[in-house]
């Protein structure tokens, strides 16, 4: 790597912007993570592994900016799950204002796929209005957009349904769902770093897979040596939880994420994205036995 670049990541501690780290740190790129507590956990353990860690706020403009000056690439994402939908607005306008005064040359924004075609899922809306923001802005920017996430299929709301021997959503077991693995994010954030120019001004659906409910418990099953059935169930039952969700699931079913997976497999062989199955064997399967 003859061209390192200095590139700040927000939401570093979390999932997604974790993976983007690890991912610059194998290509042997400079990290700066932003914190609101740069005494945490999760904030020392990036310390420990070379990223400079900064304390900065959404609500506060000046340690934002600070936190950018400098930086060759920033790579902004936001959740509406601490503050809501229109917090994350919120927080993706002062990302973009943060990177335009500070001169910053490239801005990768993480959305989500299928967030510009209008689909009225309120998150999948937000992400849009930052993305719109963005590209209003004269910030050179790339936008990475991914499909579902396999990992939700292990995550804390997940793991009661597995340990009991069934993998269920609020979609029918033949309906296909586009996925992607956390780390090829990263790893495609990467990828838009290093091209950089080539990348100005583009989207980017992004996706690993594409399968069915019931292939996906198939997989399971093979890979965790435990028999899994998939069980699907009306995604009205989610309303009383999340009626974002309960009108992703329906779109789900209706429509879906399009990504087109051969073109990401053929133009960003870099990547080297994992198939569903591929995901599941690397995992950690003791879990399914670890105490709830």
């Amino acid at each position: 790597m003859t061209n390192k670049r200095l590139v700040l990541v927000t939401g570093a501690t979390g999932k997604q912007g974790g993976a983007v780290v690890e991912a610059l740190l194998q290509r042997g790129h400079q990290v700066r993570a932003t914190t609101r507590n740069p005494d945490s956990k999760a904030a020392t353990n990036l310390k420990l592994k070379g990223v400079d860690v900064v304390k900065a706020d959404f609500s506060d403009s000046v340690s934002l900016l600070k936190a950018a000056t400098g930086v060759d690439t920033l790579y902004a994402m936001m959740t509406p799950l601490e503050a809501g939908i229109e917090a994350e607005v919120q927080q993706g306008i002062a990302l973009v204002d943060a990177a335009k005064a500070a001169g910053v040359g490239h801005l990768i924004l993480g959305s989500v796929a299928s967030a510009d075609g209008g689909t009225g899922i309120p998150h999948f809306d937000s992400k849009y209005r930052v993305e719109q923001y963005v590209a209003a802005s004269g910030v050179p920017y790339t936008i990475s957009a991914p499909v579902f996430f396999m990992e939700n299929l292990i995550d804390v709301w997940a793991l009661p349904s597995l340990r009991e021997g069934k993998l269920a959503l609020a979609m029918p077991s033949n309906r296909p769902l586009q996925q992607i693995a956390v780390r090829d994010i990263g790893r495609f954030v990467v990828a838009m770093v290093e091209r950089r120019q080539e990348v100005f001004g583009k989207r980017f659906d992004i996706g690993g897979d594409e399968i069915t409910g019931e292939e996906a418990a198939v997989i399971l099953s093979r890979v965790t040596g435990r028999e899994i059935r998939y069980e699907g169930f009306p995604p009205e039952y989610l309303q009383q939880h999340s009626e974002d969700m309960a009108l992703m699931f329906k779109w789900f079913d209706t429509h879906g994420y399009v990504a087109d997976l051969p073109a990401l497999q053929r133009d960003f062989t870099d990547v080297h994205w994992l198939g569903f199955e591929d995901w599941a064997k690397e995992q950690d399967w003791s879990i399914l036995t670890a105490d709830a």
